[in-house]
């Protein structure tokens, strides 16, 4: 019986190392680049959507960032769509000419924003869209990257999502997730013949597949699992463009990681169980993209709550070791190998005193992780906001994560 729980235990969260392992070392031997293009031939008609929940402090500033890109200005557009924003920023958006489209709605979600402004648009007039959060801002060259992979013929394309900041230690911990989860989920994900998962920003879509794609997209919370789930279903492959780089504020403190982290993991579970008979439904079927997407990701467990389990287990392992029956050293193995697959993704620069401050606020941040499991009922269903501040790019090590 010992033996049993024992096997089912080492089996999950070494299945969780293994994936981890797995894609990120497929992510650093061998990534998918967009070839590069000498010549642009032609521009894409764009569509620019900026969802703006009461983000008044920093939604002109995101705005008129994309006036600098590098891409023909009248092939592109950029559209606020203002959910609870006050008049006088609507009115300051309008008269620096950024197209506003005012939206109101008892619960708020970013799928209803973004239908909203479908049904105003005239769908003549644009070849792809591209959603942005409204704390995101384009590097220079963003539209340029996203028109060529469009025109190599790919659908659905998820641009790099870089840290704005690194000015506190959730920050640093933030930034270093994202690295982390861009490596894994996208780049090793490609690598493998899988999509790439989405983020819910920096997205950029043929324009009548989003518009169709939204209309059956219901979520509250877990916007980006729904969509992905659902054009994975349609036949589409999403593809990573690591290239393509736009800057997103991390968290700066703890309740903000907290309230950010609690949303993630309840769409993770909610969705596990709603995909999760459909999944190996899919897998049998030789759907493998689906299944992947449906059950692969969403039953793996969160990289500090994995830490958290790996860490445990070798702790009660070499203090009980002699009454139980797997050696240590299966577990040790098991730790050396997440530790690796955490590292391999990270830039050089990183290790230096992020890595240190990083280290130094684990604890905290497992901590919280666990904590959560215990405050998930209902998370699901209420649009948990994070609120923005910062309008200015500061990282050190985007030169580094952008190659």
């Amino acid at each position: 019986m010992i033996l049993t729980i024992e096997l089912i235990i080492f089996g999950y969260l070494g299945g969780c190392v293994l994936y981890n392992l797995l894609f990120s070392v497929a992510g650093k031997l061998f990534p998918r680049k967009t070839k590069a293009t000498a010549e642009v031939t032609a521009y894409c008609r764009i569509a620019i959507l900026v969802p703006a929940y009461k983000e008044d402090e920093i939604i002109l500033h995101a705005a008129t960032s994309y006036e600098s890109l590098d891409y023909p200005a009248d092939s592109y557009k950029v559209i606020v769509i203002a959910d609870s924003l006050k008049p006088a920023t609507i009115q300051t958006l309008e008269e620096e000419g950024i197209s506003v489209i005012p939206v109101s709605f008892k619960k708020s979600t970013k799928a209803k924003s973004l239908n909203a402004a479908f049904a105003q648009l005239d769908d003549n007039i644009y070849d792809m869209a591209v959603i942005a959060d409204a704390d995101n801002i384009p590097a220079p060259d963003f539209l340029q990257k996203i028109n060529i992979a469009y025109q190599q013929g790919h659908h659905i394309i998820q641009a790099q999502r870089v840290a704005k900041n690194m000015d506190s230690p959730f920050a640093i911990l933030d930034a270093a997730n994202e690295i982390i989860a861009n490596h894994i989920n996208r780049k090793g994900a490609n690598a493998l013949g899988l999509s790439a998962s989405i983020i819910g920003s920096g997205i950029g879509f043929e324009y009548q597949l989003m518009k169709q794609a939204l209309l059956e997209t219901e979520a509250t919370g877990g916007f980006d699992k729904v969509l992905q789930q659902l054009l994975v279903d349609k036949g589409y492959k999403i593809h990573y463009l690591e290239e393509a780089l736009i800057f997103d504020e991390k968290v700066a403190n703890a309740a903000a990681f907290e309230n950010q982290r609690k949303r993630w993991l309840s769409s993770q579970f909610v969705y596990l169980r709603h995909y999760f008979v459909r999944g190996f439904q899919a897998l049998l079927k030789g759907r493998i993209d689906y299944f992947y997407m449906s059950v692969g990701q969403n039953m793996l467990l969160p990289r500090m709550l994995l830490l958290a389990g790996v860490l445990f287990m070798t702790a009660l392992y070499l203090v009980f070791g002699s009454y139980l029956t797997l050696p240590v050293s299966a577990w040790t193995i098991c730790l050396g190998a997440f530790a690796i697959s955490m590292m391999l993704p990270l830039p050089g620069k990183f290790y230096s005193k992020y890595l240190f401050t990083v280290l130094m606020n684990l604890p905290h941040v497992v901590g919280i992780m666990l904590s959560l499991v215990f405050k998930l009922k209902g998370a699901d269903k209420t649009f948990i906001h994070t609120k923005h501040s910062k309008t200015t790019i500061d990282n050190p090590l985007v030169n580094v994560t952008g190659k």
